[in-house]
């Protein structure tokens, strides 16, 4: 058979997504780098054909893998080198050695927690997916066929020192508080975000603040911790409202839809200028 035959005849595909994820991340700076790392659960709503017998036997199953299309990314043009985020500020990667969300094709695939069927929607634990992601397809992870843990991780091998990241007190009861209005769980986005390279401003929406503390950018907020570089230890401190004051007020504009969760917030833990509850 002549080369380029097969490039003729399969060229081009059309896909049609079976369903919906439903998430509380709507934007592209929420979405976890890898869902097994946060507990964030999500929903994967299909379109009616797709329910019911279709997915019945999946019940029983642990994981399954979701194949989803990066619907924000259609647009962004792909780069044969990307700068992945582990280690913090390495070198730049090839594409296809990354997980990188710009793709050629824009497709993604998950791994997630199954926490139970229903007829025409799937819960899950682990999602790395923003609401309103098209779902391509569903498989069931088979353990004895795709997990093999003594696997060479090529680049990803390279060592990198892992920094300890605590929790204060105050930080947890903050934390908590955001986590039930929202499904925030800011302590582990920041355990994923520092416990490699801290400091390093490129990777991460990170400032400098008053004392030596630094403040870490999720969404609309700024969570505040310190480093010890001795004992390569992070310390969470808190967490302030990245909204000015005037912003909160009624009526203002409110572009990401949780202004109200603000407000909620800094009606228990006052001003945003407020770092450790505990110590008002």
């Amino acid at each position: 058979m002549r080369p380029g035959f097969y490039f003729l005849m399969y060229s081009s595909f059309e896909f049609h997504p079976i369903g919906f994820v439903r998430s509380c991340g709507k934007y592209r700076f929420e979405a976890p780098r890898q869902g097994v790392f946060n507990g964030i659960d999500g929903v994967v709503e299909l379109l009616p054909e797709y329910g019911g017998d279709a997915i019945a036997d999946l019940a029983g199953f642990d994981r399954i893998w979701i194949i989803f299309c990066f619907h924000l990314n259609l647009e962004h043009p792909w780069k044969p080198k990307v700068r992945p985020p582990f280690p913090a500020g390495g070198a730049c990667r090839s594409l296809f050695a990354t997980r990188s969300p710009y793709r050629v094709n824009p497709l993604g695939l998950s791994c997630v927690k199954l926490d139970s069927v229903e007829r025409n929607r799937i819960l899950f634990s682990g999602a790395d997916m923003l609401d309103g992601t098209p779902v391509l397809d569903i498989k069931p992870y088979i353990p004895d066929a795709d997990a093999f843990p003594d696997a060479a991780t090529g680049w990803r091998e390279v060592a990198a020192e892992v920094w300890e990241v605590i929790a204060e007190p105050g930080f947890r009861k903050q934390a908590a508080l955001i986590k039930e209005l929202s499904g925030l769980d800011l302590e582990s986005f920041c355990r994923i975000q520092l416990s490699h390279a801290p400091l390093d401003k490129q990777r991460k929406r990170i400032t400098a603040v008053s004392d030596g503390n630094y403040a870490l950018g999720c969404r609309t907020w700024q969570v505040i911790y310190s480093c010890d570089d001795l004992r390569r230890q992070v310390k969470l401190l808190g967490i302030r409202s990245n909204y000015r004051a005037d912003e909160l007020l009624p009526g203002a504009d409110d572009r990401y839809k949780d202004k109200d969760f603000h407000r909620r917030f800094t009606a228990v833990f006052g001003t945003k200028n407020r770092i450790d509850p505990d110590n008002n």
